[in-house]
């Protein structure tokens, strides 16, 4: 599903060039949930936005499901994004101005799929939110609103989703539910699942886990 071959990543700062990755190169399997783990400031968030084609890498190739990045164009990495790739972030990214189901929705529309709003009430209730589908985001406490990005995410049935700090924000308890949401739903549809993050013990349960030392791979 993913293949990434000698990818490095240069910024020019005051004091010159940093190196944020360097010779990274691995592999990951359809239907593979994998970890990317290491210290603050080894490089996981930039991979990650590498790897879902909201940044451009310095160096090196990224192949996705068969498809070069490097060779989309804006429009292009848009478009295979919206088909083929899911998004959690740590700080939700919901737009506090649609309720629940209309967050759901949204990719949906955008996407020109029928009987969106069907397909959103079922991933709603798929992750325990069937009674604040109405509700907005600031009607919802930080494990409900979690919760409604991952639907947000499932909603165009992504071959990969791609998370970073999925848990960051939450307790432990509300990061445990919101850990099994993902991997059922990892399991469940087939999806490969990509995570950040600093938890050891989400981190011991993907299949695979890829450790970032300042910017290389240990």
């Amino acid at each position: 599903m993913i293949i990434v071959n000698d990818l490095g990543k240069q910024v020019n700062t005051q004091e010159g060039e940093l190196k944020i990755l360097q010779d990274i190169s691995f592999k990951i399997d359809a239907g593979h949930s994998v970890a990317i783990t290491g210290e603050s400031g080894s490089g996981k968030s930039t991979l990650l936005s590498l790897l879902a084609g909201l940044d451009q890498p310095s160096s090196g190739e990224i192949t996705i499901d068969h498809q070069i990045l490097s060779e989309l164009d804006e429009d292009g990495l848009a478009a295979f994004r919206a088909k083929r790739v899911g998004f959690v972030f740590q700080s939700f990214h919901l737009l506090a101005s649609l309720t629940a189901l209309e967050n759901v929705m949204l990719p949906m529309d955008l996407a020109g799929v029928e009987d969106a709003e069907n397909q959103a009430q079922n991933l709603l209730e798929k992750v325990g939110l069937k009674d604040r589908v109405k509700h907005y985001p600031r009607q919802l406490s930080g494990g409900e609103q979690q919760r409604v990005a991952i639907a947000r995410a499932f909603a165009s049935n992504p071959a990969i989703l791609f998370a970073d700090e999925p848990t960051g924000n939450l307790d432990s308890k509300t990061g445990n539910t919101i850990a099994e949401l993902l991997f059922g739903l990892n399991k469940e549809r087939g999806t490969t699942l990509v995570l950040v993050t600093h938890d050891e013990k989400l981190a011991s349960r993907c299949q695979q886990q890829i450790v970032l030392e300042a910017g290389r791979i240990v």
